[in-house]
């Protein structure tokens, strides 16, 4: 559906109902000239929340907006996303369960839908500059607990029975891991088949998402 058929079921449905643009801003908390721009379809990529939003105001399904139903209201809100808290630790220490680590330095909310089939989440505060730009001393990540992963994914590793690295890892052929820093002036580092099974090497978890505090 393109711009404009959303702005003409827009106001179709605001007509329908005897509503004034200014009736309709009020409702959305916009000003009335958005919402004539909406109507005429000059404003491009309307986000979910805005479409939610209108529906709302003309009590209709956002689906009829967006041209996926022809059926018209009544509006239904979305349904309530569950959450759970996970733990942002300030380092993850080999040989101790995720749980057991008590060191940690705040929490962070992800949907409760993520955790299915038992998976297990934690957050991690990172330290120093290796992943730079990608990664912000100080930024919070969130990691999916699990000794798996593919090569190239960014995992938290032990190296050596030491405290967690943050590094992008890549397996090749021959069973060799390499760790890759982000940042340019710190070199990558590989490690045999043979050193992965004796140092040893083995994955904590892998990020799945960064979340960065913007600072005021």
């Amino acid at each position: 559906m393109t711009n404009l058929e959303l702005g003409q079921r827009l106001e179709s449905r605001r007509t329908a109902l005897g509503l004034t643009l200014d009736d309709v801003a009020l409702r959305v908390g916009v000003a009335k000239s958005t919402i004539q721009r909406y109507e005429k379809g000059k404003i491009e990529k309307l986000k979910l929340p805005v479409i939610d939003a209108i529906a709302a105001a003309l009590d209709t399904d956002p689906a009829w907006l967006l041209g996926k139903t022809e059926t018209v209201g009544p509006y239904a809100p979305p349904p309530a996303v569950q959450i759970v808290r996970v733990p942002v630790l300030g380092l993850v220490p080999a040989g101790i369960p995720i749980e057991a680590i008590e060191d940690i330095v705040d929490w962070e909310e992800i949907p409760a839908a993520m955790c299915s089939g038992e998976r297990q989440y934690f957050g991690l505060r990172v330290k120093g500059d290796s992943m730079y730009p990608e990664y912000l001393d100080g930024d919070t990540i969130i990691v999916r607990k699990t000794p798996v992963f593919e090569s190239g994914d960014v995992c938290v590793v032990y190296v050596n029975g030491f405290d967690a690295t943050l590094k992008r890892v890549k397996v090749d052929e021959s069973g060799a891991w390499t760790l890759f820093p982000r940042n340019p002036e710190y070199p990558p580092k590989t490690y045999s088949a043979e050193e992965v099974r004796t140092v040893p090497l083995s994955i904590a978890g892998v990020v799945v998402e960064l979340r960065r505090k913007v600072k005021g």
